[in-house]
């Protein structure tokens, strides 16, 4: 800087010519020039970079990277791998670095993982929603599960919801959009998607798809439009993806702990609306202030809410039950063999014998489990009492039952024998059909205590406990004996 600013102060101030400020300087006439003109001073960018020791391998590393377009993307060259081809194929003796250099240079220059740049995106007012799954460990009632849960995101306000299934199954997906229609009070115009099979039936060319039948049903029925990510591209909907990530990192850490899913879906819900307080990153309103501006913009929800139904036609088989989706579900042991109408809801199954409603169950998935009411058993079972110990549905209640249950049974069987005391201990266990089970197992712990060991007596105590016209009043104002020797009485008890 010193030497220009010496050139530039010699020619203007002190009027000297480019030969004279040359000699004494010792710069070219060319040089002088430049820095009499205002052009940069300095070194001259190279417009083409020479390798001397890799130039003669350009040409292989360009064919390679070429191919690497029909391969699949985790299975092409780095630049490492390029290095290590050159040193055992071809005898390059460079070092790797310059490898590294004209790889990156060259993948720009042929397309190949080029470098992804964001566009800023400013989406209008309730028109689109993100749709996504995710999956987390959660502990119901004691057991460790893997869960699904389903996420909703409005790609204006941010605001989210967040909802966990057993599973990823169209009838999931479907109940899964009709709470989140609730949450918000409408319907978002778009919703966009991966390509889900609960949806998409074929993807074809471009952004054309075939939707599942019962998909687009259900997209009629509340009239918004669906749009299906590239296959491989989830980023075009990136601000779902990233509450996926983010759920799980702050809702479902640690591990949840809940007595049903309902209660674990409860906790989620005052999750998502706690989140209307946050400010996202870059703007100046909360969620919440972002999302009022936006619900006048919502399509309506149908007044009627969408039948998310399965109706079967089944037979109830010699086991008294019918099976449903790979499992099996039981009904009143009288009605094996007859034809059953199932109602499959995404969380219960019911089970009708023409109107009448037969049995209610709450709905599991995988493969043959045996969903049994121990109460549809119980009077085959006493009938057939030695078959108690390894009948199925008692050996799954026995499970969960209270021990003073274990005990009664113990007591009955001393008492009366076991194939007489298994009858009279069902007798009991018939009850629990009746009467609350905190109910009886306060009866139940009060004829232990009693000695009782009989069914009649567990019924006595039962009867006693809900009447209250057996209940008798202490009795008040009643005069007290007189004071007497006990040989006064003795005619009439006869005391010796």
């Amino acid at each position: 800087m010193d030497q220009y600013e010496l050139i530039r102060t010699s020619h203007r101030v002190y009027k000297k010519d480019i030969s004279e400020i040359s000699r004494e300087t010792g710069h070219s006439r060319n040089t002088i020039k430049k820095a009499l003109r205002g052009e940069p001073w300095g070194y001259k960018q190279r417009s083409r970079q020479p390798y001397p020791v890799l130039g003669s391998y350009l040409e292989i590393i360009d064919q390679w990277l070429e191919d690497d377009k029909e391969r699949p993307k985790k299975q092409r060259h780095t630049a490492r791998r390029i290095h290590n081809r050159l040193k055992l194929e071809h005898g390059y003796e460079g070092a790797e670095s310059t490898v590294r250099k004209y790889v990156r240079e060259a993948k720009v220059r042929l397309g190949i993982n080029a470098p992804c740049a964001f566009i800023p995106l400013d989406p209008a007012s309730g028109v689109e929603a993100e749709v996504d799954w995710g999956s987390a460990i959660a502990t119901i009632g004691g057991e460790t599960r893997q869960l699904k849960f389903f996420c909703m995101r409005s790609k204006y306000s941010g605001k989210h919801f967040v909802r966990f299934y057993p599973c990823e199954r169209q009838q999931a997906f479907f109940d899964a959009h009709i709470h989140a229609f609730l949450f918000y009070g409408g319907v978002f115009p778009v919703l966009i998607y991966d390509n889900l099979t609960t949806a998409v039936q074929k993807v074809l060319k471009g952004k054309k798809r075939i939707e599942q039948e019962s998909y687009s049903k259900f997209k009629a029925y509340h009239n918004f439009e669906s749009r299906f990510c590239t296959p491989g591209e989830g980023h075009e909907k990136g601000g779902v993806e990233g509450i996926v990530g983010f759920a799980r990192r702050n809702y479902m850490v640690p591990v949840p702990e809940a007595s049903s899913l309902e209660e674990l879906n409860q906790r989620l819900l005052d999750e998502c609306l706690s989140y209307g307080t946050h400010t996202i990153d870059g703007r100046s309103n909360t969620v919440n202030e972002l999302f009022e501006s936006e619900k006048e913009s919502l399509l309506a929800s149908p007044d009627i809410p969408f039948s998310n139904i399965q109706v079967y036609d089944g037979k109830a088989d010699k086991y008294a039950t019918v099976v449903v989706d790979k499992n099996r579900y039981s009904v009143p042991t009288r009605y094996a063999g007859f034809k059953m109408r199932i109602l499959l809801y995404v969380d219960r199954v019911e089970i009708y014998y023409g109107s009448k409603k037969l049995s209610s169950h709450e709905r599991v998935y995988g493969n043959n489990k045996w969903i049994l009411e121990p109460g549809h058993y119980l009077k085959l079972i006493q009938q057939r009492p030695m078959a108690f110990n390894s009948a199925r549905p008692i050996r799954q209640w026995r499970q969960s039952w209270p021990k003073i249950l274990e005990q009664l049974l113990s007591k009955f069987c001393a008492a009366q024998g076991e194939t007489k005391g298994i009858k009279d201990f069902i007798s009991v266990l018939m009850l629990y059909q009746h009467h609350d089970s905190s109910e009886i197992d306060a009866v139940v712990d009060l004829a232990l205590q009693s000695y009782i060991s009989s069914s009649e007596g567990v019924k006595h105590l039962l009867i006693y406990a809900n009447s209250k016209d057996l209940q008798q009043a202490p009795l008040d104002n009643w005069s007290s004996l007189p004071d007497a020797d006990l040989e006064d009485y003795a005619p009439l008890g006869g005391i010796q």
